[in-house]
């Protein structure tokens, strides 16, 4: 057993300063993903600096019309929240379809942000993962990669699957990523946190060294928006996508005049799917731009030995979602 110094921070700052006294320092949130790696021996924290005291806890409306979430409200208190009920149920559908209810108890907002992929090869500690020791290859790439494997923004570094329901969604809605770091406090765009793997896969995302998540600040919702969150997995129940859509629509009609869509479980990060969007603006809901905007979503997907399923999985999901939402019935 590694010993590790544990540290409960009053205020950002001190938690900020605390952390920056050690290199292998981790903040500490609810420690669903953290504490399950410190145990399996992938994370090796010197330190642990327990972020719950700072009073990041709270849910508001702020006068732009956007919505500031606290980095500690938990994955409960979110989707059964009534302001996200009634202004992004895309989010409540999200978070209510990932995990345990135990877990979304304890899991919060930044932790979900943060939490680490759950490819087989990174967590057992022992085979070529270059997440966890950089340059040792990707045991995945010839391995078994069915399930929590990509097939978008892969690279033949890494093709690890985010794992995350929660960003999924909030691709869609469009955020910000508030941090507080050693150099201060600073903005960053949701879509530019989490980073591809490329050539160095263990950069996850965008933080600084020492920068702490105070707060996600959602966009101010689409007026006379409908949404939906789609999850497709081997079974209904605790289990991590093999393809999953979220989608935001505005309808005059059968007319979409706006969209928004962003897919989970085949990619490897939270995937906004642009291209889809464009083809749908100013179209009629129909079956067939549907199928248009789904291919244009999965263009340029590589397959893997086990996993090109999720190509047309991935399709489908969009497609049923978008028949969902344009048939009525979802909100």
């Amino acid at each position: 057993m590694r010993a590790l110094e544990y540290t409960r921070a009053t205020s950002p700052e001190q938690a900020v300063a605390t952390h920056a006294q050690d290199k292998a320092s981790a903040f500490l949130a609810g420690g669903t993903t953290l504490l399950d790696l410190v145990k399996l021996d992938v994370m090796q924290p010197d330190r642990v600096v327990d972020v719950h005291a700072l009073g990041l806890d709270q849910i508001e409306t702020l006068n732009d019309g956007r919505t500031r979430i606290g980095a500690m409200v938990t994955n409960t208190q979110l989707a059964h929240h009534p302001l996200i009920k009634r202004d992004y149920p895309v989010l409540s559908q999200a978070l209510l379809s990932g995990a345990t209810t135990q877990l979304r108890n304890k899991a919060t907002t930044a932790g979900n942000l943060m939490q680490r992929v759950r490819c087989n090869y990174f967590r057992d500690g022992v085979s070529a993962c270059n997440k966890r020791a950089p340059g040792s290859g990707c045991a995945a790439i010839g391995g078994h990669n069915r399930s929590v494997h990509a097939v978008l923004g892969t690279s033949d570094q890494c093709i690890a699957s985010h794992p995350s329901d929660m960003c999924v969604a909030m691709a869609a809605i469009g955020a910000t990523v508030q941090v507080q770091g050693p150099s201060g406090r600073r903005e960053i765009d949701f879509q530019d946190f989490h980073l591809l793997p490329g050539t160095t896969p263990w950069k996850e995302h965008a933080l600084e060294a020492g920068e702490l998540i105070t707060h996600v600040t959602l966009n101010a919702p689409l007026p006379g928006s409908t949404s939906a969150y789609l999850k497709l997995r081997d079974r209904a129940s605790y289990q991590f996508a093999l393809a999953s859509s979220a989608v935001i629509l505005v309808l005059e009609g059968q007319v979409i005049r706006e969209a928004r869509i962003a897919l989970g479980g085949v990619a490897t990060k939270p995937w906004r799917a642009l291209d889809a969007e464009g083809a749908l603006r100013g179209a009629t809901a129909s079956p067939e731009r549907f199928a248009q905007a789904a291919a244009l979503a999965l263009q340029g997907a590589v397959p893997y030995s086990h996993n090109a399923y999720k190509i047309p999985l991935g399709q489908q999901a969009i497609v049923r979602t978008l028949t969902t939402l344009t048939m009525g019935g979802v909100a």
